[in-house]
């Protein structure tokens, strides 16, 4: 089997590996570059596969490289591993640098640009996808196979859709992270304790969320059924409707797509 390369250790390859391991990939086919040595050992530990602390001539062995590092960090971890790489496909899940840039470090045309999410760490993520016209359709499956570990993937036809994709499901946890706060801080002062409340709210929106995937019927219909009119979802979804919930949402979104863009032409170029 040819080596699979991942530049950058952390939480995200290592959510990638632990999933390929799982899958039956032998940790013998898996090399990473890291530079900081706690995370050598864990890798070492954890996982079994071959570590560097800096990029050498064993990199040519890889048919595949993982880019995983903090964008601004791109460049520096980029230039001792160019010389290796170019024959490679470039698979990148770093937010905000392009495929320009990913090919002007690496030499290489076939790139594919990923945008995860946290919940990829338990498998239940799902990560948008553009890939280069240099990339072929058996590449693309092979890319889908490797990430499948951490959930779903969406591919998308431009990539500048990748800023929307991170506005959306990137930046997409933390609101849903913060409607948690917001409902568990509602019920605690409705008279709940701080348990009842959490349990309450994460089991409402787990139940809501696999309803609304397990339904073929849109959101605001599955609303309807649940709001009778006088009834108490009817007096709360006029507080929301009222304070412009829908509209403050879109606003949202925008400002992370907008800024997304932004921290593309920092860094991306």
């Amino acid at each position: 089997m040819n080596t699979l390369a991942f530049i950058g250790g952390g939480n995200m390859s290592s959510a990638v590996i632990g999933g390929l391991l799982k899958s039956g990939r032998p940790a013998a086919s898996i090399l990473v570059v890291e530079p900081v040595e706690a995370a050598r050992a864990r890798l070492a530990n954890d996982f079994g596969v071959r570590v560097l602390a800096a990029a050498d001539a064993s990199l040519g062995e890889a048919d595949r490289v993982v880019w995983a590092v903090k964008p601004q960090l791109f460049r520096e971890a980029a230039a001792p591993c160019a010389a290796h790489v170019g024959a490679a496909l470039q698979l990148s899940v770093m937010a905000g640098i392009r495929c320009d840039a990913i090919a002007a470090a690496t030499g290489s045309a076939r790139i594919v640009r990923s945008m995860p999410n946290t919940p990829a760490l338990i498998g239940q993520g799902i990560a948008g996808l553009y890939a280069r016209p240099a990339v072929s359709a058996d590449e693309r499956a092979e890319v889908e196979a490797l990430l499948a570990p951490t959930g779903e993937v969406v591919w998308v036809a431009e990539e500048a859709d990748l800023d929307a994709v991170t506005a959306l499901s990137g930046s997409g946890p933390a609101y849903v992270f913060y409607l948690i706060e917001a409902l568990i801080d509602a019920g605690q002062a409705a008279g709940l304790d701080a348990g009842q409340a959490r349990r309450l709210t994460l089991a409402t929106l787990a139940g809501a969320t696999a309803l609304a995937r397990a339904s073929d019927d849109p959101p605001a219909l599955l609303r309807e059924r649940v709001t009778s009119k006088g009834g108490t979802t009817h007096a709360a979804l006029q507080v929301l409707e009222a304070a412009g919930l829908k509209a403050t949402v879109g606003q949202a979104v925008d400002a992370a797509r907008r800024r997304a863009a932004e921290l593309g032409d920092a860094f991306g170029h």
